[in-house]
C-alpha cells in the first residue's frame, strides 16, 4: 500500500481535486437551471405535455455522445465537460421542482392569496417551501449521477478519475480501476450524506416526518 500510494498518490489526490471540482461546479448550474425552468414550467402546465417527454428523450442520449459533441465544437475544454454536466444534473432538478410545486395543496395557495400574498411571494413563501423536500431529492440524484458521469472527462483528456479507470482497464491493471472507482463511489456517499442533511434542514418541521426524521 506505501509503495503504491507513493507511486499514484500525487496523481490520485490530483485527480479527485479535479473529479470534485466538475462535479460542484456543474451540479450548481444545473441546480440552478432545473430550479428556474421547472418553476416556469409549474406556472404553464398545458405545456408539460410537449416539454417534459421531449427533455426525456434528450436525457436518453449517452454522455459519452454528447460530451464528444461538444469536443468536437469547442475542442478538449473544461466547458466541454462542465457543459454536459450540467445538462444532465439539470434534468431531476427540473423534474422534481415541477412535479414539487404542482404538489402543494391548493388549500395551502389559496390560503397565501387570503393573506394577501402576491404570486411571488407565494411561491417563495409557501410553494416553494413545501417543495423543497422533493426539490432537494431531485439536487441528490443529480449530484450522485454527476459523480459517476465525471468518469467521462477522461476521455477526452480532461482527467478526474476515470483516469486511473480507464487505464486500468486499457492495461488490465485491477489496481488501476479500483484507485478510480473507490474514490468515485465515496465521493457520491459523501454527498449524498451532505444532501441528506441539507433536506433535513431545509425541509419546514411540519414535514420532516414524511422526509423521514
Amino acid at each position: 500500500m506505501t509503495a503504491l500510494m507513493e507511486t499514484y498518490g500525487a496523481s490520485l489526490l490530483k485527480a479527485i481535486g479535479i473529479h470534485t471540482a466538475y462535479v460542484l461546479v456543474s451540479v450548481a448550474i444545473g441546480f440552478a437551471l432545473g430550479l428556474v425552468l421547472g418553476i416556469l414550467l409549474s406556472r404553464i402546465p398545458q405545456f408539460s405535455g410537449a416539454i417534459l417527454p421531449l427533455l426525456s428523450i434528450f436525457q436518453t442520449i449517452p454522455g459519452l455522445v454528447f460530451i464528444g459533441v461538444l469536443y468536437i465544437v469547442w475542442g478538449g475544454t473544461p466547458l466541454s465537460v462542465i457543459t454536459a454536466l450540467s445538462v444532465y444534473a439539470m434534468f431531476p432538478v427540473l423534474k422534481n421542482t415541477y412535479t414539487g410545486i404542482l404538489g402543494v395543496e391548493h388549500k395551502y395557495v389559496e390560503a397565501a392569496k387570503g393573506c394577501g400574498m402576491s404570486p411571488l411571494q407565494s411561491l417563495l413563501k409557501v410553494e416553494l417551501p413545501l417543495a423543497m423536500p422533493t426539490i432537494i431529492s431531485g439536487l441528490r440524484m443529480a449530484t450522485i449521477y454527476t459523480v459517476s458521469w465525471a468518469v467521462l472527462a477522461s476521455m477526452i483528456g480532461l482527467g478526474g478519475l476515470g483516469n486511473f479507470v480507464y487505464q486500468g482497464v486499457d492495461s488490465n491493471n485491477n489496481t488501476l480501476i479500483l484507485l478510480g472507482a473507490i474514490p468515485a463511489a465515496l465521493l457520491a456517499i459523501l454527498f449524498g450524506a451532505l444532501i441528506d442533511y441539507l433536506q433535513k434542514k431545509v425541509t419546514p418541521r411540519g414535514l420532516r416526518k414524511e422526509v423521514g426524521r
